[in-house]
């Protein structure tokens, strides 16, 4: 399916009935990638899965490499189609859930962020500065270095990396997405969306893979501490990659995230 919000169209992909769930894949992931698996193991929710701005199938439009536009595009995509809804977002989804759920209270009505961190280092914003370079420079010396990166994301499941790096390449596409998001990244080094979570008013609930060397345990410390009432969800044998390395579980966890909040929508 494909909706107009802004100056994009947005593909998404819609599964099961109940209470709405909104899905946000990460940086160089699409909905299918980041979702698919998920989508099909939810039980009780009508999930919608979208790619972001400029990946999978959805068009870049006038990118700006903010989270104010993502996460507009994020409410944008709740006004046209979902209504009101739980959102998830893995990795830089998360940083777009966390930002539109701050801005929107009336739209984000329970938060889940996986795999996600609320500010960059300086060795991350320069990784991301980097893989920009490479990507608008020398495409073969950007797919060489992100089939390595996708590697150190996987933990249990390494045999399927090329089959990974082929979807997710695919999900990039020209590049414009990745590059647009890698920007907007590269900007919570300067100004970490920590703060935004004691203003948040929904429910708030965090997933870590034990064993993420992108995203490590400190990033979900970092949230638990300004935010002590969130829930908290580990998945253990997983890497930043936990769709793939642990695609059961994580679905799993996140049935229970949904239920346990649930009462409180």
């Amino acid at each position: 399916m494909k909706v107009q919000c802004g100056n994009i169209g947005v593909a998404y992909t819609v599964e099961g009935e109940g209470a709405a769930v909104v899905m946000v894949h990460g940086l160089a992931e699409d909905r299918s990638s980041s979702w698919s698996e998920v989508q099909l193991r939810l039980h009780g929710y009508k999930s919608f899965a979208y790619d972001l701005r400029g990946h999978g199938e959805t068009t870049l439009g006038s990118a700006e490499g903010t989270l104010d536009q993502l996460g507009g595009d994020l409410h944008s995509f709740l006004e046209e189609v979902s209504g009101p809804a739980a959102c998830i977002g893995y990795s830089l989804g998360g940083a777009v859930v966390l930002w539109a759920a701050r801005k929107r209270p009336d739209l984000v009505r329970h938060a889940v962020l996986a795999g996600t961190s609320t500010v960059v280092g300086r060795a991350a914003a320069g990784f991301f500065g980097e893989r920009i370079r490479a990507l608008t420079e020398d495409r073969r010396a950007f797919e060489a270095d992100f089939r390595k990166d996708s590697l150190a994301q996987l933990v249990n499941r390494k045999d399927l990396l090329d089959s990974v790096v082929k979807r997710r390449l695919a999900a990039i596409g020209d590049g414009g997405g990745y590059i647009n998001g890698a920007r907007a990244m590269m900007k919570l080094a300067g100004e970490p969306l920590t703060p935004l979570l004691a203003e948040l008013e929904c429910p708030l609930d965090i997933i870590q893979a034990d064993q993420d060397a992108f995203c490590p345990r400190k990033a979900a410390d970092i949230m638990r501490t300004a935010r002590p009432d969130a829930g908290y969800y580990e998945i253990a044998d997983a890497g930043h990659l936990m769709s793939v390395d642990q695609p059961a579980v994580y679905a799993k966890v996140i049935q229970t995230a949904l239920n346990s909040r649930r009462a409180l929508q």
